[in-house]
């Protein structure tokens, strides 16, 4: 995979193996893809699904990584990822 999401999937891929969860704004998270969320991760739910197979390659990115969305809070703009393995 290749592409802004690659960036997201290695930032998650750094963290040490003994972090089990870690919740990013929506704000770092552009700061680490050097690009604007869709207007969609903004608003529902269904853009941070886990989703092994399928076109969302935002979804790849951190479940290649190794992680899952665990929460997604559209008021206060943060996601929380939880470690898979």
């Amino acid at each position: 995979m290749s592409g802004k999401y690659t960036l997201l999937q290695n930032h998650l891929a750094g963290y040490p193996s003994d972090k089990r969860d870690v919740t990013l704004s929506f704000e770092h998270i552009e700061r680490i893809i050097s690009d604007i969320l869709p207007a969609s991760a903004t608003k529902h739910r269904a853009w941070w699904s886990n989703e092994k197979n399928g076109r969302h390659v935002s979804a790849h990115a951190w479940m290649d990584a190794g992680w899952k969305v665990d929460t997604v809070n559209f008021n206060q703009k943060w996601v929380r990822f939880l470690r898979v393995r």
